[in-house]
């Protein structure tokens, strides 16, 4: 039997769905996994709590984090190079977020995402990988969000400031 290229793309070549037969032992033997996951996503979130709360400790909720969860699992899979996954999103919400949430909360979500054509899913041996189909729809969803939220804290924090709660 002759060696195969491992750079040779299987699939068509202008397909999305076309992967390398490298990447395809590397999944087949479980070592698929890049060298540093996860360091973008853990650099933004450690960075965004030490310029937020400093040395003191910070926990994010399950509820804000269920709230947000379609945006979250958008700028995961943007800030992820490689492992997009739904196990290792799981664990990145776990890890970074605080959050254990179950494959029937999260899952439902990517298929979502899916249908809403935001995100793509190729499908590999053994799993499901997810990329983003809509960069601009995603981002401009990330950043109304990201609005929303800002301003809703600026008014809460105002009204800590101004209220009578004593």
């Amino acid at each position: 039997m002759t060696e195969m290229d491992p750079t040779a793309q299987l699939g068509s070549a202008e397909s999305d769905q076309s992967i390398t037969v490298s990447q395809l032992r590397a999944e087949l033997d479980g070592t698929g996994q890049s060298e540093a996951p996860g360091t973008a996503i853990s650099e933004v979130v450690d960075e965004v709590e030490a310029s937020l709360f400093g040395t003191d400790g910070f926990s994010f909720e399950e509820t804000h984090v269920k709230s947000s969860l379609d945006e979250l699992l958008l700028s995961l899979v943007a800030l992820r190079s490689s492992d997009t996954h739904g196990k290792q999103l799981l664990d990145d919400l776990a890890q970074e977020f605080d959050t254990i949430l179950s494959p029937g909360t999260v899952y439902p979500r990517l298929h979502d995402l899916c249908d809403e054509d935001v995100l793509e899913q190729r499908e590999l041996v053994k799993t499901k990988e997810y990329t983003l189909d809509d960069a601009t729809e995603a981002q401009s969803d990330i950043a109304e969000a990201a609005r929303q939220h800002l301003a809703l804290g600026m008014v809460l924090r105002a009204a800590l400031e101004e209220g009578d709660f004593e």
